[in-house]
């Protein structure tokens, strides 16, 4: 893994992060609120980290899948409860607060998407 700088990777940080600020500031319901924004999440992650390191596509994959998944099933222990924060908004909005298991389908389709992309624009 090494620094670089990726402009075509922070470009699209920038409008995914743009999009998913819209989507949790105008959508409270919905497809595109609770499953679409998931799906965007982990292609946001990943494109973040492409903005800055060169990485392999899979090895990256796996370590956002494994971040997401983590992040999902500590929704299901009430990890927000626990440290006490589920009254922080901005947390709240950013980690999430109920499990679904249609979160983890979101976030493995965003990152097979990601993935079938990387190799064919290779």
């Amino acid at each position: 893994m090494h620094l670089k700088l990726n402009k075509p990777y922070l470009i699209i940080t920038i409008s995914l992060l743009i999009t998913e600020v819209l989507i949790a500031t105008y959508l409270k319901t919905g497809f595109i609120r609770h499953t679409f924004g998931d799906f965007l999440a982990t292609i946001l992650v990943y494109a973040s980290f492409k903005s800055f390191f060169k990485i392999n596509a899979i090895k990256l994959g796996v370590a956002v899948l494994l971040i997401a998944f983590t992040i999902e099933f500590a929704q299901l222990i009430n990890v927000l409860k626990i440290l006490n924060l589920e009254n922080n908004y901005l947390i709240k909005t950013i980690l999430g607060s109920t499990f679904q298991i249609s979160d983890l389908v979101a976030y493995t389709l965003g990152l097979i998407t990601v993935i079938i992309l990387e190799f064919n624009l290779q």
